[in-house]
């Protein structure tokens, strides 16, 4: 299968929009991108990614839905062979109380993007999903043609881009690799960016609290899931392989829809082993040499037992499997927790 506009040729030197790539996994992959010879350019508003992660790389702030940019954009750059967009809103809660403004940045802003794209000869889009949109499976492995079942606003708008994907690609120039990501954690190997909220609400965030003090326990909640320990289940991989995997993508684009026999694919990425918390916990122990401890309580309402990936696909696909250790992940983590105030000025 042929992609409008000619072959991406060269592995080597490609250049790739990056919307989003001020956010903690844009700026990791943007770093993937260049370590691999590639020229990432940047489009990110700065709702959230903190501008000390764009570092000295093209940069252009301002809106995806702003067409203007967008054509400005590529006018700059005429040799733009790619576009990853992982510009969005990614908080959950947030996106059950801020319904319009999710569907409004997440879903109507890409459609402009993908609109304004095509008609720029610029058709080839890596699109950021996500994991959380599967519906509960009976032995926790979920395949690309697994049923569906996004539980929140946030949830909904990547299915429904994923969607818009699949139909603009069946109808216009425009071809798509969709990538479902599981869970990331960690940084780049540098130590340059990495989760940048300040207060981080994430389990990592959270074991770090209850191990040095700052809370006097690290709450499980749910110990009767049907699982191996009772306890939620999290496919847990790298964010440095999870960025190697949309260097992959950009470099083997045609390829992989081609062996597809489709105008677009879907591909889970995630180590492929479900993690439960019980077992995240010993796997932070280990790593730090520090007990953590500990309370249960029942779910929270809205809370997923939990799933992890089957990357079959990706590994037949991509050439692409995680080389990255749990434990080298929470390692990652905590080294981040222990510089991120020399990059972003805060504690």
């Amino acid at each position: 299968m042929s992609v409008p506009g000619g072959g991406l040729g060269t592995l080597t030197g490609m250049k790739i929009l990056v919307t989003g790539g001020a956010g903690y996994i844009g700026s990791v992959t943007a770093k993937a991108l260049e370590d691999a010879g590639h020229v990432p350019v940047v489009l990110d508003s700065l709702l959230t990614g903190p501008r000390a992660f764009v570092r000295d790389r093209i940069f252009y702030e301002g809106d995806i839905g702003d067409r203007a940019l967008v054509r400005r954009i590529v006018d700059e750059h005429p040799d733009l062979d790619a576009t990853i967009h992982m510009a969005a809103r990614i908080v959950v809660p947030e996106s059950v109380e801020q319904p319009y403004e999710y569907y409004r940045d997440n879903v109507a802003k890409s459609l402009d993007l993908f609109d304004e794209l095509v008609g720029l000869g610029k058709p080839r889009i890596v699109f950021s999903s996500s994991g959380s949109l599967y519906a509960v499976t009976d032995d926790f492995e979920v395949r690309e043609e697994d049923p569906l079942a996004p539980s929140s606003p946030y949830a909904r708008t990547k299915r429904m881009i994923e969607e818009v994907l699949a139909d603009m690609a069946a109808a216009t120039d425009l071809r798509a690799v969709l990538l479902r990501y599981f869970n990331p954690i960690g940084s780049d190997p540098d130590l340059e960016s990495g989760i940048y909220a300040r207060e981080p609400s994430h389990v990592l965030g959270q074991l770090m609290r209850a191990a040095d003090g700052h809370q006097d326990a690290f709450t499980i909640t749910g110990t009767e899931h049907p699982t191996r320990d009772g306890t939620g289940l999290r496919d847990y991989l790298h964010v440095w392989d999870l960025a190697r995997a949309h260097v992959r993508a950009v470099e083997q684009f045609d390829q992989v829809l081609a062996e597809a026999g489709s105008p677009s694919v879907v591909l889970n990425l995630g180590r492929g082993d479900g993690v439960t918390v019980r077992e995240l916990i010993e796997a932070f122990e280990r790593v730090t040499g520090t007990a953590v401890p500990t309370r249960e309580a029942p779910p929270r309402p809205g809370d997923a037992i939990g799933a992890f990936a089957n990357v079959d696909r990706a590994r037949e696909l991509l050439g692409w499997k995680t080389e990255l250790s749990l434990d080298e992940a929470i390692a990652s983590a905590l080294a981040w927790g222990e510089k991120r105030h020399e990059v972003l000025g805060y504690e």
